[in-house]
């Protein structure tokens, strides 16, 4: 961004690793920073609070908040202490100490996430907010084609995220329960009120289409005036969209948001490799009334061959779309 821009009111919708790579990447670009999270999380430390608690589950919530930290010194030795995982065979063996923190706060504030969300804010300083895309915990659904030698499309019906994140086969549609859950009211204001919306990069049918499935978020979604930017992953995740193109992720975008309006799609060129059939389904994406998306080719990736996206990098290729270049760029990624 040109140093006379104002700040923009970004929204990142996703969770876990994904959405901590666009927080790092976003915060530098604004202080208007708001990231909405999944909470259908029944794994590990988060699963088990869930269930004992009948919370939100905390894990996520808390990636996001230690990737929206303040610089400074007792900022950064809060978010190592949310990050911090309790070591030993006991009771709170692996429990990172943000989960027990946040799921404390809750309690004490009779149940009011949003609320113990914007304390632990403050307590770190962060650079922004953090909010539950829903008001209770959710459960995935997946219908996934298992391929196996003697039957070769065994469709079963998988739920858990866990379970539809490590199920061997091919996912080929997610669904909430229950169907249409409330949506947290400041969440779907944050994505009214902005300038940009960033969807992705993550797990795609775990962490970044269940937004999507909020009728509350996609109301808002459908409302906002916000460039709409959609981040791709580098490489398809085993066990969820294993042998899954670029192309390909667009096209279950497309199949379980079909309202959703997008106006910008972000893509490494170096793991692009049918160029034109991206763009093509980036130009299935336009909705009437709103002009075509671009597809925007930068290099994001932080090593040549890793599937972890670099911050530095993805913030240059964010202000490029915010500051409003209108071409589709096709640049090397790699020199």
């Amino acid at each position: 961004m040109s140093p006379s821009s104002p700040s923009p009111r970004i929204v990142a919708l996703g969770g876990g690793h994904g959405l901590a790579a666009t927080l790092a990447a976003a915060r530098e670009l604004t202080s208007e920073l708001t990231a909405i999270v999944t909470v259908a999380d029944d794994g590990g430390s988060s699963g088990q609070i869930r269930r004992e608690f009948d919370v939100l589950p905390p894990g996520d919530l808390r990636m996001a908040l230690a990737a929206l930290a303040g610089s400074a010194p007792q900022h950064s030795d809060m978010a190592t202490l949310l990050q911090h995982r309790f070591g030993g065979r006991g009771a709170l063996a692996g429990h990172p100490v943000g989960n027990l923190l946040l799921t404390g706060l809750v309690e004490v504030f009779g149940g009011d996430t949003v609320r113990a969300l914007d304390v632990l804010c403050e307590l770190i300083g962060a650079v922004g907010r953090v909010l539950p895309m829903s008001t209770i915990p959710l459960e995935i659904t997946a219908w996934v084609e298992a391929v196996d030698g003697r039957n070769p499309l065994v469709g079963k019906l998988v739920r858990g995220q866990v379970a539809v994140a490590t199920t061997p086969g091919r996912v080929r549609s997610v669904h909430l329960v229950p169907e249409a859950p409330p949506v947290c009211e400041p969440a779907a204001a944050a994505i009214q009120a902005a300038d940009v919306v960033v969807l992705g990069p993550g797990s795609w049918f775990t962490s970044v289409l269940p937004h999507l499935l909020v009728p509350g978020l996609m109301s808002a979604l459908e409302l906002t005036s916000a460039h709409v930017i959609v981040v791709l992953n580098l490489e398809p995740q085993a066990g969820e969209t294993e042998g899954f193109s670029p192309e390909e992720h667009l096209r279950v975008l497309r199949e379980h948001a079909p309202q959703l309006a997008v106006d910008t799609v972000v893509a490494d060129a170096s793991r692009v490799v049918d160029r034109r059939g991206l763009l093509n389904a980036v130009q299935a994406l336009r909705r009437d009334g709103r002009p075509e998306p671009r597809l925007v080719l930068r290099p994001v990736a932080r090593t040549a061959d890793g599937d972890q996206h670099d911050p530095r990098r993805l913030a240059v290729a964010l202000a490029h779309v915010i500051d409003g270049a209108t071409e589709t760029e096709e640049l090397p990624a790699w020199p």
